[in-house]
This record gives C-alpha cells, structure tokens and sequence, in this order.
C-alpha cells in the first residue's frame, strides 16, 4: 500500500522561530515555511517536518543523524556556531564517542531540547 509512497518524517519543538534560526542559521540547512510549519530540505530530496507544539517534550531518542566524512572538522564547527556538545561518559574532550563496534559519534540538542547526531560517514 505504500511501497511508492515519498513518505517523511516530523517532529515537534516549541519555537518555529528558534528552530528556523538553529536550523537554517547554525546548522545551515536549507528550510522553509509553510502555515506556520517549518520544512528541513536535506540532501537526497529528502524533507522533513516540524511543527510547532506548545506543550512540547523532547524524546529521548536521536531525531536527526548527520554522518560527514570529517567528524573532528564537523563538532569544531558546530563548537564554533555556539553550539554545546553532550558529555556522555567515555567522550573525550570535544564529547565525541568512539563505542567500539560503532562508528565515532556526537550528539547535541536544538532549541526545543530535540537530540541530534553527527557520526563519521
């Protein structure tokens, strides 16, 4: 039934606003808006949805994953933009993880509190 459908994914934050400004500004995504809804336009024509959700509570599972080919040249700029990695225990010093069997990895949060990754490709 929905084999060929160009399904998308969503999620809330509770500033449209603030999520245009993280995302579109500091993350450098192209976005757009539509009745009050913001939409990621990410490589591979892929979109995704957020809307906005006044009593909005963030998961606790990762959202959005950004794999890059440079992990270190990626979190110095994402330090550089103001934006303030999770230290989990065993992440050295800019809060990159290394599990073993894993690829190296990063999160960090948007405004609304949304966890997002960036890993090596």
């Amino acid at each position: 039934m929905f084999k060929n459908t160009k399904a998308f994914s969503g999620f809330s934050v509770d500033d449209i606003a603030a999520a245009r400004r993280f995302y579109g500004e500091t993350l450098g995504i192209d976005v757009s808006g539509e009745d009050g809804m913001l939409f990621l336009h990410l490589a591979g024509e892929r979109e995704h949805l957020i809307y906005p959700k006044p009593d909005h509570t963030p998961p606790t599972c990762t959202l959005l994953n950004f794999p890059v080919d440079d992990l270190e040249a990626a979190v110095d700029q994402l330090t550089e933009r103001g934006v303030v990695l999770e230290r989990y225990e065993g992440a050295d010093e800019k809060g990159i993880h290394r599990p073993e069997g894993g690829p190296p990895i990063a999160w960090f949060r948007d405004p609304a509190g949304n966890y997002l990754s960036v890993l090596q490709q």
